[in-house]
């Protein structure tokens, strides 16, 4: 009995000294890949890139916003185009429906009113913007897919009203 008392009293001491793991994620991540679509009956051919970008405070990253870029190919000067940045839509408001049901260049399919059509998937978007604009998806720090780092001197910066601060 002494012997199954004094191993389960080892047993837990040395469960209370276990460390968690450490996450680590690459700070900075692209993917870019190369489509095409039809927008209002033209053939539009673009470029998606997709990553995260990373927040820093005094030289250390403490998050990543994950973001979708969304660029029509055209030949000449890119300087005039215009340029729209979709912020995520905050809470019961989610940017996948600005992404995947409004703007960008493919949305869900879905009947006349909203619902989901099977098969499930996506299809062109007809009325997409890219035909006219570039087009940028940012999801901000705490908010499903972009990381964040609570190690080091700043301790978590992106919560309550510190939230603000990047986001």
């Amino acid at each position: 009995m002494k012997t199954l008392l004094l191993s389960s009293i080892i047993l837990c001491l040395s469960c209370t000294a276990v460390t968690p793991q450490q996450r680590t994620v690459p700070v900075d991540t692209t993917v870019i890949t190369h489509h095409n679509t039809i927008i209002n009956g033209n053939k539009i051919t673009y470029t998606a890139q997709t990553g995260t970008q990373p927040v820093y405070i005094e030289d250390e990253a403490l998050a990543t916003l994950y973001y979708t870029y969304y660029t029509r190919d055209i030949t000449g000067n890119r300087e005039k185009r215009p340029l729209i940045i979709s912020f995520n839509g905050g809470p019961g408001a989610a940017s996948v429906w600005m992404h995947m049901a409004y703007t960008g260049p493919m949305i869900v399919k879905i009947d006349d009113e909203g619902y989901p059509v099977q098969p499930y998937g996506i299809r062109n978007n007809p009325y997409s913007i890219l035909d006219v604009a570039d087009i940028v998806f940012v999801r901000g720090c705490l908010i499903s897919l972009p990381y964040y780092f609570f190690s080091g001197k700043n301790g978590a910066p992106f919560s309550s009203v510190n939230n603000f601060r990047f986001c």
